[in-house]
């Protein structure tokens, strides 16, 4: 183990050689030879007044001009002793002792010929020309700016090309895929018992799991799987997981990538991509191909025709289509896929003999939100009181993401209190977080304003709590949450398939409940039910123009032919028609609010001075202030077997500024 360990670390310390490193090695040498090419022997004090008077002492032995630039002077020997600076010189090499520049060369000639007339013939100093090639200037030159260049360009496409690692990194590669694959080195280890909630999904995708590894099964009696699966959600809800399940399951190779890895800025590459994905994939068959967020590259073809006729994105998908067409079923290559758009794909995409098979993954139900919370808590220190049946109680309409971020936070906040386990009230924290956003207890709030926001949350809690057909409250605070959330009530919503025209006009009055208490309480309304309006509005006309709730407007909906913004489905009458009939249906339950509370105005001033002091307010205190609720509250499936996955978040009344 020893001799092991140390051959690794010599492995770990071996020097890796990089490319860099050879272009940093020609640049310097390029540098030195540039440096040593121009400093020569110019390197002196001396200057032209000074050589004209070691001419007139007699000290100069010959001068030779280089190219009509550059005059290297030779001193005698027998001057050594004069020049002390110049001895190394002297000693060194057989000179010169000294260069300098000559200027113009007609009257550096002409000067030393004067000085040499004056001193006579026998101090004459001869000069000397002589002409030098320089050949490392003019190529360096053309060397250095060209490799700058080329540098610039590689650095370029390495980043257009996704950077210098992977598949399709280098510049040669850019039609490569970038799938990333999963096989025996690298074994997925994802199976269906960490995929809770989906247990419809999990039965449809477990015949290609069968198919995978019995696939004469099948094929012995004629039969064909599905040669594409699409897997449709909402974001959250565990597609890309089950994906993984189903390999790791099948126990083959699995590709995975994303839609937007096959666009790219150079035209051609899409669709180059997709060529080598299949062909990679028929080399290591049978195994998975997965494509998550299809739609990125499946959208509808021919809509955006402004953008030009040779679109890379239709590209694309026109070689996806040739490729699913191409490879047959007992290839063992199946083809998986994820979208939470499944409106904009293409209809070539999804025919029979492409995506044969589209599996809904809708959010789950009670007992599927229970699945999933056992599923991470096991890997939290929980305490006795955290029930996963009471925890999906508290979260309908929740996705696996949402409800994995709950016990998240959850763990994170009874780490931040010092506990040594998250018990149920480090949950509901964790919910308040998640559903209403950071507290902020240090946001200054006039007591003018906190009284107006503590009568507008009890007038909330007040409708809903003798409304019949009205979601069970859970809590009512004044703590402000969020971005503008000056307070919220947070109701339990049941879970249900259909919704009656009593039931909405109930959530209705509930929902105008802050505004009626503001005008019952000081006569006057503010800016804080900005919210409420906006769902009262909403409510509204989708019962009159999309239910058919409606007995003047009739029996209609407009909802898919109102989904175009440039046309109306309906003429201009019409169109006033639901106008008025829903702002009357407005009307009738913001007046009905302000006559229940009215009525309870007693119940209504017990809540809000209890929010006041307490700043927030839960269920069981409610029943001890006003007494328990009229009407009999029946828990979640209670009488049937039957499940639903219909819901939506915790809903909350929020009071924003």
């Amino acid at each position: 183990m020893e001799e092991n360990n140390q051959d690794n670390k010599r492995k770990d310390n071996r020097f890796n050689f990089n490319t860099y490193w050879l272009y940093g090695i020609i640049i310097v040498i390029l540098l030195v030879l540039n440096l040593i090419g121009f400093t020569g022997n110019n390197e002196t004090k001396y200057n032209t007044q000074d050589l004209h008077r070691m001419i007139e002492a007699g000290d100069v032995e010959r001068i030779v001009v280089i190219n009509e630039r550059l005059a290297n002077v030779y001193l005698k020997r027998s001057k050594m002793d004069k020049y002390p600076d110049l001895k190394d010189r002297f000693s060194s090499m057989k000179g010169p002792q000294f260069s300098i520049e000559t200027g113009p060369i007609e009257l550096f000639a002409k000067s030393i010929e004067d000085l040499n007339a004056k001193n006579g013939s026998e101090s004459r100093v001869p000069i000397e020309y002589e002409t030098k090639q320089d050949w490392l200037t003019p190529v360096l030159g053309w060397i250095i700016p060209i490799f700058l260049i080329v540098m610039i360009w590689l650095f370029i496409m390495r980043r257009v090309s996704g950077g210098s690692g992977g598949a399709g990194g280098q510049i040669f590669n850019i039609g490569k895929s970038k799938a990333t694959i999963f096989d025996k080195n690298t074994k997925v280890s994802v199976t269906f018992e960490d995929v809770a909630g989906l247990d419809e999904a999990k039965e449809e995708v477990m015949e290609v799991v069968d198919f995978l590894k019995n696939p004469k099964k099948y094929t012995a009696l004629g039969g064909k799987i599905p040669k594409g699966v699409l897997l449709v959600g909402p974001p959250g809800t565990g597609k890309t997981l089950l994906a993984k399940a189903v390999a790791g399951e099948a126990g083959v190779p699995f590709f995975s990538l994303s839609g937007s890895d096959f666009v790219e800025m150079f035209v051609g590459v899409g669709a180059s991509r997709v060529r080598d994905l299949f062909k990679q994939a028929r080399e290591k068959a049978p195994c998975i191909v997965f494509i998550d967020e299809i739609d990125a590259i499946g959208r509808a073809r021919g809509r955006n025709t402004f953008q030009g006729g040779n679109d890379e994105r239709e590209n694309t998908l026109n070689q996806l289509l040739v490729e699913m067409d191409g490879f047959s079923t007992d290839k063992g290559v199946i083809l998986m896929a994820a979208t939470n758009r499944p409106d904009v794909l293409d209809n070539a995409l999804l025919r029979p003999g492409r995506f044969d098979r589209q599996i809904a993954i809708d959010l789950p139900d009670l007992k599927g939100r229970e699945a999933i919370f056992k599923v991470h808590l096991k890997n939290i220190k929980i305490s006795g009181d955290v029930d996963p049946y009471v925890l999906s109680e508290m979260t309908p309409g929740f996705a696996g993401a949402d409800i994995m971020n709950v016990c998240n936070e959850a763990a994170l906040i009874a780490a931040r209190r010092n506990k040594t386990a998250v018990d149920l009230d480090d949950f509901n924290a964790a919910l308040d977080r998640v559903i209403g956003g950071l507290e902020k207890k240090n946001k200054l709030i006039s007591p003018e304003e906190k009284e107006i926001i503590a009568y507008h949350e009890a007038g909330h809690a007040i409708c809903g709590w003798f409304l019949e057909h009205a979601s069970p409250l859970v809590k009512v605070t004044i703590v402000p949450r969020g971005i503008g959330t000056l307070g919220y009530a947070q109701y339990l919503p049941k879970e249900e398939y259909i919704v009656r025209t009593e039931q909405l006009l109930d959530r209705m009055c509930m929902t105008f409940g802050g505004r009626a208490a503001e005008k019952v309480v000081f006569g006057k309304i503010s800016t804080g039910a900005q919210s409420d309006l906006d769902q009262v509005t909403k409510m509204a006309y989708s019962m009159v123009s999309v239910y058919g709730m409606d007995e003047a407007v009739g029996n209609v909906s407009f909802y898919s032919l109102s989904q175009d913004q440039f046309q109306k489905p309906y003429a201009d009458d019409t169109a006033k028609l639901i106008d008025d009939q829903v702002r009357s249906l407005v009307q009738s339950q913001y007046r009905r609010a302000i006559a229940l509370l009215t009525d309870k105005r007693d119940e209504l001033e017990k809540l809000a001075r209890t929010l006041l002091d307490r700043e927030v307010i839960l269920k069981s205190d409610v029943e001890k202030l006003i007494g328990p609720r009229p009407y009999e509250e029946r828990k979640p499936y209670e009488g049937h077997a039957e499940e639903t996955a219909h819901g939506g978040k915790a809903e909350e009344e929020v009071t924003t500024g």
